[in-house]
């Protein structure tokens, strides 16, 4: 028997049932979790289910790889510009070409716009609500429009954040979303002096805005240690971009990948040789693969990515107002590694506050609004790659192509993808903690969600698959047994 349950749930025997919270809310795109429970009615198992399927490493088979830049953004209405840069990124190796430093200003600080109007929505409008207005709180009223009525301020400034993201974006990009500006060899526009002064006027107050959020945040984790040091807290590796110093680096850099203790396993390594270190797990009841560190193999070998693993494996932000904020983070870990789920959000803050800091030095930079954007080649590699971390994680755009240009094969591992066992892991944890002898809530349910939301995941983005899918119905009694079946 399956009890489905919207994100809502009352008090009910549930023993020997399956739970099911379809859709999971507050989340890009669709997929439901279920919770299978024992006859004493504890939880034996959960998972996260992507439910929805999209093909775009088939379907962009056959197309020009110049193409890519415009097609890939459609992947998603919340991190386009991430797939933009990643896939301009891939095409420039494509050229084997080096891009001027204006261009590379510029499509920094696009990426910067997009890191500050997405990390804003998710903590102001997706988080929030849980936080603010409390975990057990009317699911009716626990959504961006309760948390307008009861805290306008806190909404406000969220709405001014990502106002302030996606200006930038659409001053270099041409379009809030689904931007066109970066080109296989550089940019196809300048950022006006104009669109730069009146971004530096807005700088302070954006600061102080993300400042405010990070006091929200730390104030809910004083009165909440408890459940926010054990929350889905679990041991994983952590996997991430940064520069020749260790620092974090959010647009360009290598991968660094460290144990759950904080021992590298990869230093340095170079995103284009991605395959050599990564493989991707199928399991059959989930559109989304499983990513992990091939010399470990599966599932001793999965890690996180995304803001709480960025900050476990730098050492340092370059910016001033970032690392001291950085200093408190590591201190909340052993050996500068922090576990728990629900600091994703702290993490989220420290990256939306660096973004700001670095979004000022590039404005003030002198070559910023330069016109020298594009680089030229008559050659075609056979295969490019670019890596990029979006908000969500690590992101790779992987092309190759024949001497026309034409693309032959694509791979994509997106950034929701490569936490999405932590997602798994996250959803059994909190309902194991939680469900106990059947008793089941609408607030004990929304624990669930928030432990997936910590993650901020996309799921329009990270779906797709290599050939034929099939769809399958099964009948399966109380106890797992499969009683019978179709495919087709």
């Amino acid at each position: 028997m399956t009890t489905e349950v919207a994100g809502r749930a009352s008090e009910a025997a549930t023993a020997g049932k399956t739970i099911e919270i379809n859709p999971v809310t507050r989340l890009e795109g669709h997929g439901k979790v279920t919770i299978h429970l024992d006859d004493n009615g504890n939880v034996v198992d959960a998972r996260f289910h992507v439910t929805q399927f999209r093909g775009f490493e088939k379907f962009c088979e056959g197309r020009v790889f110049w193409e890519m830049p415009v097609i890939t953004p459609r992947i998603c209405g919340i991190c386009p510009v991430s797939h933009h840069l990643a896939s301009a990124k891939a095409c420039d190796a494509i050229l084997g070409v080096e891009l001027t430093r204006p261009a590379k200003l510029l499509r920094e600080l696009m990426h910067m716009g997009q890191f500050i109007q997405s990390h804003a929505l998710h903590f102001f409008h997706l988080a929030s609500p849980d936080l603010l207005l409390g975990l057990d709180y009317d699911p009716a009223k626990r959504n961006v429009v309760g948390l307008i009525e009861t805290n306008p301020e806190v909404a406000i400034k969220g709405v001014r954040l990502r106002g302030f993201g996606q200006a930038i974006i659409r001053a270099i990009g041409g379009k809030k979303v689904h931007p066109n500006g970066a080109v296989p060899g550089g940019m196809s526009m300048a950022l006006s002096p104009a669109d730069r002064d009146r971004f530096l006027r807005q700088i302070d107050q954006a600061m102080t805005d993300a400042e405010a959020a990070i006091a929200i945040i730390k104030e809910y984790y004083d009165k909440n240690r408890d459940f926010v040091c054990t929350c889905a807290s679990f041991p994983t590796g952590y996997l991430g971009l940064v520069d020749k110093d260790n620092n974090l680096e959010l647009y360009d850099g290598r991968l660094r990948l460290v144990d759950p203790e904080g021992k590298v396993l990869e230093d340095q390594f170079d995103p284009a040789s991605y395959l050599d270190i990564i493989a991707e797990y199928v399991e059959d009841w989930s559109y989304l693969k499983f990513p992990f560190y091939k010399k470990q193999g599966y599932p001793k070998g999965v890690y996180r990515t995304g803001p709480l693993a960025r900050l476990n494996v730098c050492e340092a932000i370059s910016t001033y107002r970032a690392q001291s904020e950085l200093k408190n983070f590591k201190q909340l870990g052993k050996n500068g590694i922090v576990e728990g789920s629900l600091y994703y959000h702290y993490a989220r803050l420290i990256e939306l506050l660096y973004a700001l800091e670095r979004t000022q030095q590039l404005l003030e930079d002198k070559d910023i609004c330069s016109a020298d954007l594009i680089v030229g080649s008559d050659k075609y590699n056979e295969q490019g790659v670019g890596v990029i971390e979006a908000p969500r994680g690590t992101l790779f755009h992987h092309y190759w192509v024949d001497n026309t240009g034409k693309i032959l094969k694509v791979n994509l591992i997106v950034a929701t993808g490569n936490n999405n066992w932590a997602m798994n892991k996250a959803v059994y944890e909190v309902a194991k903690e939680f469900i106990k002898n059947g008793r089941v809530t609408e607030g004990i349910l929304n624990r669930v969600e928030v432990a997936i939301r910590c993650y901020d995941p996309c799921l329009s983005c990270s779906t797709h698959a290599l050939g034929q899918m099939p769809f399958i119905v099964q009948l399966v009694s109380a106890d797992g047994v499969v009683l019978a079946g179709l495919t087709r």
